[in-house]
């Protein structure tokens, strides 16, 4: 398969609760339900993407557990491949345990297991040779992350490296991320990461983010919609109006609707819209997977 576009980033079981509502210290709620489901950020725009008809791969590692064949099975169901992910024979698999209330709030906790002893050296080169886009996204340990900034370091120029940081590269700091930052083509924070990163709002952050060497900014603003800005044109847009069930996963939809918009040679404002309809499709179902859409449910003269 020649591949569109590789995602690299940690790859996790999401075991979601939902609950009446998210408890605080010293205090209960109950559980109203329990769904186990494939996750992990770039793991979800990797799906969207290939949904969308990109052909689209993955790095990252697994655990040779039930866990870890769970994850890679849905990529193959999905259509993504797994060529370039390393299966390890000791460890466990990544987790995320959630709790979802009824109006769509969450609470993560994260259990990295072996995406945090993921190294460079296990990486195929020749795996992300001729690809169009490389998209990272956070993973809570070192290695991994020295291991994306090689990678990032080591690619030709003609790759775009788009980045969705996470609060957890978020909070490392320009400094620490500026040698992917530097490289990227597309920056996709949200609001919170914005200003984690640079100290100010999203207007004047993305401008920081601009000057840095990002060519394009496109910052998720929740269920106001998002702002992209390249420094020549920005644009606010609306977000798609729909009823709420789970925000899980949301913020990667975006991603897949936006670099989807990207590879199709889109212009700014049609790739923001592009990722707030994927987004909106992804929030009316449970977990960040069970609402993306195929191809044929994007509307034609988004397409």
């Amino acid at each position: 398969m020649n591949l569109e576009v590789v995602c690299f980033g940690a790859l996790n079981v999401d075991k979601l609760y939902r609950v009446d509502r998210l408890a605080g210290a010293d205090e209960e709620s109950v559980i109203l339900d329990f769904k186990e489901t494939p996750g992990g950020s770039a793991a979800n725009t990797a799906v969207g993407l290939a949904r969308l008809g990109v052909r689209v791969g993955y790095i990252g590692k697994v655990a040779d557990d039930g866990e870890g064949n769970l994850l890679l099975k849905s990529f193959i169901d999905d259509d993504v491949d797994v060529k370039g992910i390393v299966v390890s024979k000791v460890g466990r698999s990544g987790a995320v345990i959630g709790f979802v209330d009824q109006r769509g709030n969450r609470a993560l906790y994260l259990d990295p297991g072996v995406n945090d002893s993921l190294e460079y050296g296990e990486i195929n080169l020749d795996y992300v040779r001729g690809i169009k886009v490389l998209h990272l996204t956070s993973f809570a340990g070192r290695n991994p992350f020295e291991a994306q900034k090689k990678l990032v370091e080591r690619l030709p120029l003609e790759v775009k490296v788009t980045l969705d940081p996470g609060a957890i590269y978020a909070r490392r700091g320009l400094s620490d991320l500026r040698p992917i930052i530097r490289r990227c083509y597309v920056l996709l924070p949200s609001e919170g990461e914005v200003r984690l990163l640079t100290g100010e709002d999203y207007i004047k952050g993305a401008k920081i983010l601009l000057d840095e060497g990002v060519k394009i900014v496109a910052v998720k603003l929740g269920e106001r919609g998002c702002y992209i800005t390249d420094g020549e044109e920005s644009h606010l847009i609306k977000p798609f109006k729909v009823e709420v069930v789970d925000t899980t996963g949301a913020g990667d939809a975006f991603c897949a609707g936006f670099i989807y918009g990207l590879l199709r040679g889109k212009s700014l404002r049609e790739c923001g819209i592009l990722g707030n309809f994927v987004a909106s499709r992804c929030l009316t179902k449970v977990g960040a997977r069970e609402g993306l859409p195929k191809l044929t449910e994007i509307p034609s003269e988004l397409r």
